[in-house]
């Protein structure tokens, strides 16, 4: 007689089974389980939310802000300027090279509109400034040798001396004489200076894209010479009066010119590349850039001298200007079609239309009238049984489906069994074969808007009532 196999242990078998329960589920395919709700107002307002999704991302994200190209930001750029014009004041001419600071012609310059002229300062001793703190003074105790005021003009030499003009006297100074308060002269050079030409010559490049473009166009004959910019009819004469300038910005000249101020011309650059070149043309904006309604602020004024000999000794002329400072500003950006960002943002639309069926769900279950027949229908209930701390393969092959399901045991007790002694049901048990499980408990295929007739199903309903009424529309 032959021996007996010996048999593997419970727990490798388990393991065993396991093991094929997952391979085989790996290879399942899952699908969502649809529902349709036959009910007009919560349809109008699903296809409502998907339309308005549609047209912002139809119209405003492809249209508007042309999500479907690939773009580049801050183009590579250069600036060269030069100013035309001559001006008089009190006593006289001025041309470019006096009144343009600086004169290298860079996307920063100044034309001076005023100055408040010192001539003819030395090296010597002078009265401060009253605008200097503590210069005033009554005798020679109120002014201390040697002490320098940062602020100041110069050194003190201990003497109390009158003023240049006036009956008040201030500490004695040793610097560069006179002082600018004292002897300046004021000189306006804003008579004709609304007629000065600015030519700004600008080009741009975008690396990505290998793209090149100027602000001049390609023409002969003198062109330039006899051209100013217009918008319409001269938009590549980029020839500017500084009036126009001003004027474009919304100030009022003479009172710019009086105290300065900074105007910023912006040169913006805008090119969809999958258009022709000739689409891409520069777009010019003019604003003053320094808050002209705040005064400690406003305005713009800056200090130079010019410097001489006379009879071997150094003299120098103090000057300080005001002025409109030019500040010449470019940016934009350029766009061409790529497939990454088209392809990018047709998934974001189409994940956002389930936004309209998120709002539904949430309007079903939260505010119809028959919300909780609606989640009895959206939303299966699985029965698992309790199990022992120890049996955890089992629970999981249950999870899995790979086990065939207990008895539900949210059904009732067979009312056949009721009554019987608790033996006699053990013996039955014992004697009657298993009992075959029970069919499951299957939802309708399409769930239809009837009145309500009463509470919704159970989790788990009886046989009975799906043999009599199989498609469940009576539960509805």
């Amino acid at each position: 007689m032959a021996a007996a196999e010996p048999k593997p242990p419970a727990g490798v078998a388990t393991a065993r089974r396991l093991a094929r329960s997952c391979w085989s589920a790996f290879w399942d395919y899952e699908t969502p389980k649809v529902i349709v709700v036959k009910n007009r107002r919560l349809g109008v307002v699903y296809r409502l939310v998907q339309l308005l999704i549609l047209l912002y991302f139809v119209w405003y994200v492809f249209i508007v802000q042309k999500s479907y190209q690939d773009r580049e930001t801050g183009p590579e750029s250069s600036v060269i300027t030069k100013v035309k014009g001559i001006t008089s004041s009190e006593h006289k001419v001025w041309d470019v090279e006096e009144y343009v600071k600086p004169p290298e012609g860079g996307s920063v310059f100044s034309i001076i509109t005023r100055m408040e002229v010192t001539p003819s300062q030395t090296v010597g001793t002078c009265p401060e400034s009253v605008r200097v703190t503590n210069a005033t003074c009554g005798s020679d105790e109120d002014c201390v040798a040697g002490h320098l005021d940062m602020l100041g003009n110069g050194v003190r030499t201990g003497r109390c001396v009158p003023y240049y003009h006036g009956a008040f006297k201030t500490c004695e100074v040793s610097g560069w004489c006179p002082v600018e308060d004292g002897a300046s002269v004021s000189q306006f050079l804003g008579k004709m200076a609304p007629n000065f030409t600015i030519l700004i010559k600008n080009s741009i490049h975008y690396p990505k894209f290998q793209f090149s473009k100027g602000n001049i166009e390609n023409r002969g004959n003198g062109y330039l010479k006899r051209c100013t910019f217009d918008e319409v009819s001269h938009l590549y004469c980029p020839i500017f009066k500084l009036g126009f300038i001003v004027e474009q910005a919304g100030e009022n000249f003479t009172e710019l010119a009086h105290w300065g101020g900074v105007i910023g011309v912006i040169i913006t650059w805008d090119c969809d590349l999958d258009l022709p070149a000739s689409k891409c043309n520069p777009k010019y904006s003019f604003r003053r850039l320094d808050p002209k309604h705040i005064p400690a602020s406003s305005g713009y004024n800056f200090r130079f001298a010019k410097y001489y000999k006379v009879n071997g000794s150094t003299t120098r002329t103090l000057i300080k200007a005001y002025g409109i400072r030019i500040d010449v500003i470019v940016h934009g950006q350029a766009g061409k079609f790529s497939l990454i960002p088209t392809i990018i943002n047709l998934a974001t639309a189409l994940t956002s239309i389930g936004v309209g069926s998120f709002l539904c769900d949430w309007i079903l279950l939260t505010f119809m009238n028959k919300n909780k027949v609606y989640s009895h229908k959206k939303f299966d209930k699985v029965c698992t049984p309790r199990q022992s701390s120890g049996s955890w393969p089992v629970t999981l092959a249950l999870v899995l489906g790979q086990a065939p399901p207990p008895p539900c045991p949210c059904s009732k007790e067979d009312p056949g069994q009721a009554g019987r002694p608790q033996d006699e049901g053990r013996n039955q048990a014992l004697a009657s074969p298993p009992p075959q499980p029970r069919p499951p408990c299957d939802p309708p295929d399409q769930m239809v808007d009837a009145p309500e007739r009463g509470a919704g199903p159970g989790p788990c309903a009886s046989q009975d009532s799906t043999l009599t009424d199989p498609r469940g529309l009576a539960q509805l």
